[in-house]
C-alpha cells in the first residue's frame, strides 16, 4: 500500500519536531557520595557503587527511593558493578582485593577474597556463570567461580598496561582495553590467553569500550579526544574527532538502543551519540557541571541509558524513545 504525499508530510513534520534526547537527574541522599559505576537489572532497578562511602547503592526510577547497603568491608572502596541473570549484584572492592555479591531479595552482601596481588579490582563483568574482572594498578585480569569461589589470575604482557573497560562480544569472547598504552585486548574465556591489537597513533589510550552486533569495537580514546572504531575482523581502525575537541576526554561509553554509540565527553559535560550509519553526531548537555560519566548501563528492554554522574553525586536517565 502506498502513502498519500499528505501522510509522508505529517510523517517528516512529526519526526522534525520529536524532541531531543535530554538527561534527568536523581540527587542522591547520602553526603559526598561518589557515584562511580551504574548498573540495571531486568526489573529496571538501578544499582549503583558509592565508592567514597563504601555502599552499594539502589535507586527505583518509578519512586526516586534510594537504598544503601554498606559493603561488610568497611572502606573496601566499591568500584565496577554489574547485575548477573540471577538478579545478584556484583562489584568490585577496588581497595581491598575482593569481590562482592549482593543478594537484592534479602540485601545480604557476601565477599569472595581474591589473591593478594590482585589488589585493586576494577571492571567486572559476568560471563557465562563466572565474574571476569581486570585489575588496572597490578596489571591484572582475572576470573572468579561463584560456585567455588576459587579465582585465576592473568598477567597482562605489556608492562604498566593499566588493564581498565572489559565487555562481552556476541561471539563469546571477551574484549578489554588496555588503557596505560595503544592496545586493545580480547580474552579467550575458554583459556583465558590475550590477543593484543595495536592501535596505530602512538598516542591512542583507550579507557572503555563496547562492541556491537556486528562484532565491532568501539572505544573512547581519553587521550586524544577521539571515538574510536576496530573491526577485529580486518584490524582496520578509525578514529572520528569527538565533537567537543581534543581535550574532551571521552570515558563511559555504551551502545544505545536506537542504534547509535552513546558516550561521556568528561571534559566539555555533554554527552554525545554517534550515528555510525550516517557517521553524525549529537550533543546532549548535562544539566550539573563537573558530572564526569566515568560508566553507563543501558535498560534495554525500556531503551533508557542510565549514568553515573560521578563528579555531582547524582545518577543520570536519557530515555532514548
Amino acid at each position: 500500500m502506498t502513502r498519500s504525499p499528505l501522510l509522508l508530510a505529517v510523517s517528516a513534520v512529526m519526526l522534525c519536531f520529536a524532541p531531543a534526547p535530554s538527561v534527568v537527574e536523581y540527587g542522591l541522599p547520602r553526603a559526598k557520595a561518589f557515584p562511580h559505576d551504574p548498573a540495571v537489572g531486568a526489573d529496571g532497578i538501578v544499582w549503583y557503587t558509592d565508592q567514597a562511602n563504601s555502599y552499594i547503592g539502589r535507586l527505583d526510577p518509578a519512586t526516586g527511593k534510594v537504598t544503601d547497603y554498606a559493603t561488610p568491608t568497611p572502606a573496601s572502596g566499591p568500584h565496577g558493578i554489574v547485575v548477573a541473570p540471577d538478579g545478584g549484584v556484583w562489584y568490585t572492592a577496588n581497595f581491598t582485593a575482593r569481590l562482592g555479591r549482593l543478594d537484592p531479595a534479602s540485601g545480604v552482601i557476601k565477599e569472595f577474597p581474591l589473591p593478594s596481588e590482585a589488589r585493586d579490582p576494577h571492571t567486572p563483568l559476568f560471563h557465562r556463570g563466572k565474574v571476569w574482572f581486570t585489575v588496572q594498578g597490578s596489571n591484572l585480569y582475572g576470573v572468579l567461580d561463584p560456585a567455588s569461589g576459587a579465582a585465576t589470575i592473568y598477567p597482562v604482557p605489556t608492562p604498566r598496561a593499566l588493564p581498565y573497560g572489559l565487555v562481552a562480544a556476541p561471539d563469546g569472547m571477551i574484549w578489554m582495553a588496555l588503557f596505560g598504552t595503544n592496545q586493545i585486548s580480547r580474552i579467550d574465556p575458554a583459556d583465558g590467553k590475550l590477543k593484543i591489537f595495536l592501535l596505530p597513533a602512538a598516542g591512542a589510550r583507550p579507557r572503555r569500550l563496547i562492541v556491537d552486533a556486528k562484532g565491532i569495537v568501539w572505544y573512547s580514546d581519553y587521550a586524544r579526544g577521539k571515538l574510536g572504531r576496530l573491526d577485529p575482523a580486518t584490524g582496520q581502525v578509525r578514529d572520528f574527532p569527538s565533537p567537543g575537541g581534543d581535550a574532551s576526554r571521552p570515558y563511559g561509553i555504551a551502545a544505545g538502543t536506537d542504534g547509535r554509540i552513546w558516550y561521556d565527553e568528561s571534559g566539555t559535560d555533554q554527552m554525545v551519540a554517534f550515528d555510525p550509519a550516517t557517521e553524525r553526531f549529537e550533543t546532549v548537555k548535562i544539566p550539573t557541571p563537573g558530572s564526569v560519566v566515568r560508566n553507563m548501563a543501558v535498560d534495554s528492554s525500556r531503551a533508557r541509558l542510565w549514568l553515573a554522574l560521578s563528579g555531582v553525586q547524582k545518577l543520570g536517565r536519557i530515555d532514548l524513545k
